[in-house]
């Protein structure tokens, strides 16, 4: 497997802390996996790659203004879905490790920081001992080839 929502739905169908068994809580967290997959990493990976890949080009920065307002309405989305919770579905789920995966993307800027209640969620679910296990396992290959200083 190759494509990371598969990976986690794959992963989440042998765990029901990922994937819960309750009906009406799977479908709302499949749903918000599509949602980070589908619906937020576009507008954050448009904006990324005009930041981090074309800054310095013409169209980049006409297009930069749109890209970001494009995203922060995607922020603001989850914020609001947010609002008075600690994660999507009230537990954390596949829902939040895909979310986070893509709020990450936005390190290069201010738009998440600027945001108390998603800085807030990303820093818990990046807490999560699991979700640190996971991602030094991932960056473990990054480190051990990277160029020397």
């Amino acid at each position: 497997m190759f494509e990371t929502g598969a990976i986690v739905m794959q992963v989440g169908q042998r765990c029901p802390t990922l994937l819960p068994t309750d009906p009406a809580t799977r479908a709302r967290t499949i749903t918000w996996m599509f949602a980070a997959m589908n619906s937020v990493e576009p507008a954050v990976q448009d904006l990324a790659s005009i930041d981090l890949f074309f800054a310095n080009e013409e169209w980049a920065k006409l297009r930069r203004a749109g890209a970001e307002k494009h995203a922060q309405l995607r922020l603001d989305g989850i914020a609001a879905s947010l609002a008075g919770r600690d994660y999507l579905e009230g537990e954390f789920t596949a829902g939040d490790l895909l979310m986070v995966t893509v709020l990450r993307i936005l390190r290069h800027t201010q738009l998440v920081k600027n945001m108390p209640v998603l800085a807030a969620y990303q820093a818990r679910c990046e807490a999560r001992p699991a979700f640190r296990r996971a991602l030094s396992a991932h960056l473990a290959p990054f480190e051990k080839y990277a160029p020397a200083a």
